[in-house]
């Protein structure tokens, strides 16, 4: 009895450390320290994503227009042909301008003749005037009648008129002498800007009527690209925005860019908006009308 007595204390007080250890282990590994959570009503902020977005668009240039005849006539002459480089003001072709020289030629001379009547009619005025002087101061004396003085006044009065009718007739001499140097100058078909001429329309000896299509000529640079985006990326990107162009024909070919400019309007029907971008290093082998694909990174 006395060794069972003994044992039971020994199991009694074996289990008690063993419920202290067990409580030690249920602390330790509730302060061990763990993720935090939010508390309860307070808004759980995620960490931005970089999300990348492509688009395809054409490499534009400001300058790029269709040349039209002005008016009417048969090309005479051609002086440039497609692929030449022009600077603004060039000669490029020439249409008949012979019948519009000869009508020049008429109504220059036209013009001087009239000018010369015109001086005539200025001495007239100055002798009627001498005359009127001359009357005036023989009637004072007594010598001619009221009657020739009234004679004289009206001579000069007439003389007069006819030379400020001989004056508009010099305005209007000059006016269709300046039509007809217009006219002339529409035979001639010049460079509006510096560039290149991307293609010809007209041959040498051909009719063209007024706004026939003659050469399309357009600047090399500054070139640009254009695209449209989707409405969701309307707050990532804005100027200055950095992207990356490549040729839709060459995609290993890398060129950076940046956000020229962003359209504040959405289109509803697409959804989208324009935005154009330019080059900010060298464009090598690009050219105007090529096609190429735009990649940024925007912040979602």
């Amino acid at each position: 009895m006395k060794y069972l007595g003994l044992v039971s204390v020994g199991l009694i007080a074996l289990a008690l450390s063993g419920c202290q250890n067990g409580a030690t282990s249920v602390t330790t590994a509730a302060a061990a320290p763990g993720p935090s959570k939010p508390a309860a009503g307070e808004p759980i902020s995620a960490a931005p994503v970089e999300e990348a977005f492509s688009a395809s668009g054409p490499i534009v240039v400001e300058n790029q227009v269709d040349l039209a005849a002005q008016r009417e006539g048969v090309i005479a002459e051609l002086l440039a042909d497609t692929g030449r480089q022009v600077r603004k003001g060039d000669l490029l072709a020439k249409l008949d301008d012979r019948q519009i020289q000869a009508d020049r030629d008429a109504a220059r001379d036209q013009l001087a003749s009239i000018e010369a009547d015109l001086k005539n009619w200025q001495a007239t005025v100055k002798m009627a005037e001498i005359d009127l002087e001359r009357s005036e101061k023989m009637f004072e004396s007594k010598l001619i009648t009221q009657s020739q003085v009234e004679h004289d006044r009206f001579k000069l009065t007439a003389t007069r008129f006819e030379y400020d009718r001989e004056q508009k007739n010099v305005e209007r001499a000059k006016n269709v002498l300046k039509s007809l140097d217009f006219e002339l100058e529409k035979t001639r078909i010049t460079a509006p800007f510096t560039g290149v001429i991307a293609r010809r329309y007209v041959r040498e000896g051909q009719r063209v009527a007024t706004g026939d299509k003659v050469f399309w000529v357009t600047a090399t640079g500054p070139m640009t690209v254009r695209f449209n985006v989707p409405e969701k990326f309307a707050a990532e990107i804005r100027r200055s925005t950095p992207l990356e162009i490549s040729p839709a024909e060459l995609p290993e070919k890398k060129y950076p860019g940046r956000v020229l400019m962003a359209s504040p309007v959405i289109d509803p029907a697409s959804g989208t908006f324009d935005v154009s971008a330019e080059f900010t290093g060298p464009t090598g082998d690009l050219k105007p009308g090529m096609m190429t694909n735009i990649r940024l990174k925007t912040a979602r």
